[in-house]
């Protein structure tokens, strides 16, 4: 369903020079200053993820997730590898992120919706069923500009979720919104789970991830540490964190 081999990806950070003299010896220096500037994100990472399962991604800040995530989905094209998806995918990475703040609730579900390449017809019929997961009835038509990153975030989950993909990639998204939501969106991630729906997931909490995971991968500065059973890499993991 999903396979990464040897996936690497490098971003060039541009690094501007501290001092007149690093300039000055940047200049004469291109290797040098090319090579400060590199940070490889992703190193020769290799896996896959097969129909139905629900794999979880760990790792301190930095470690690569996200990247991967965006190279899964297929926002991001790696630098040297191969990556290989067999199914529609549904990305619920940074929510809101193809929302206009300018425009209203109700002209982004359509606006949102169709980035996602849902029809205005099918957006029409489910209209009711979006407004009513999101909870946000008394606020369709103020702009988004004015809606908290709760409310935003409520209104993108309710977009993404309102198919059951094949592939669902997911970064944190657990964490949306209040309490009472936050267990919604759970329940309504664990229906597309039982329904079949791969899962890359993403969280800091290893307690999301043991609840919901049936297999770990485990990352930091760009490569992989660990892949295995939930529990033990979980357990591998904090050990590190904790120094013990």
């Amino acid at each position: 369903m999903i396979r990464l081999n040897n996936v690497s990806m490098k971003f060039n950070l541009g690094i501007e020079a501290s001092s007149f003299k690093e300039t000055f010896i940047s200049l004469f220096d291109k290797k040098r200053r090319k090579e400060k500037n590199e940070f490889w994100a992703l190193k020769n990472v290799t896996f896959s993820i097969e129909k139905g399962e629900v794999v979880g991604l760990i790792g301190s800040n930095g470690a690569g997730k996200s990247t991967t995530l965006k190279i899964v989905s297929g926002v991001m094209k790696p630098t040297t590898g191969t990556v290989e998806v067999d199914g529609v995918i549904s990305p619920m990475i940074e929510l809101g992120a193809g929302f206009d703040a300018e425009l209203t609730a109700r002209e982004n579900i359509f606006l949102n919706g169709s980035i996602m390449g849902y029809s205005k017809k099918f957006l029409e019929e489910k209209f009711d069923e979006i407004v009513e997961f999101s909870e946000l009835q008394d606020f369709l038509d103020v702009p988004i500009k004015n809606f908290s990153s709760g409310m935003t975030a409520k209104l993108a989950f309710s977009i993404a979720t309102i198919v059951n993909p094949e592939i669902l990639i997911v970064d944190e998204i657990l964490s949306v919104g209040d309490m009472r939501f936050q267990e919604k969106s759970k329940q309504k991630m664990m229906e597309m789970i039982n329904g079949g729906t791969t899962v890359l997931y993403v969280s800091h909490s290893l307690e999301a991830i043991k609840s919901i995971c049936t297999r770990v991968i485990w990352l930091e500065h760009g490569e992989i540490q660990m892949i295995g059973p939930t529990k033990k890499v979980c357990n591998a993991y904090y050990k590190k964190q904790m120094g013990k």
